[in-house]
């Protein structure tokens, strides 16, 4: 059974999306990420990116079995494990974790395809779940 909300889940989805749609920066000068002086700004990626941080800080705030029925719904929907291997990816991400889980979610560049992919092989609808937070 799947030990975190799927709107818990579904907000990580939105926000994964959000930051996966930034772009590099083009422009680092005093005035890069001003939205007010370059409203295109938004859609860039600058290192104190405010998406990142509420996205990482989202995911700090969980408490450690949803952290890793997180990793274990990226991973079924990556494919690692089945949907039938649900318990085992749960213990393999509580026993194989060595860094900040939010640091190692955001590095997988698919990480919003993943989790509604494993939710959907989890027979969770991906739709409900965002509905209820839109």
């Amino acid at each position: 059974m799947l030990e975190i909300a799927p709107e818990k889940v579904a907000h990580v989805i939105i926000k994964a999306r959000e930051y996966d749609s930034k772009v590099a920066t083009w422009d680092d000068s005093a005035k890069a990420g001003d939205a007010e002086e370059d409203p295109d700004s938004i859609l860039e990626d600058y290192a104190n990116d405010p998406t990142r941080a509420e996205l990482l800080g989202f995911i700090n705030g969980l408490n450690e079995d949803e952290q890793a029925h997180l990793v274990a719904l990226a991973w079924i929907g990556r494919g690692t494990f089945g949907p039938e291997d649900l318990d085992e990816a749960v213990e393999t991400a509580r026993n194989e974790r060595v860094n900040a889980t939010s640091r190692y979610l955001l590095g997988m560049p698919l990480l919003a395809d993943y989790l509604e992919e494993g939710l959907e092989k989890l027979g969770i609808s991906v739709e409900d779940a965002e509905g209820s937070i839109l």
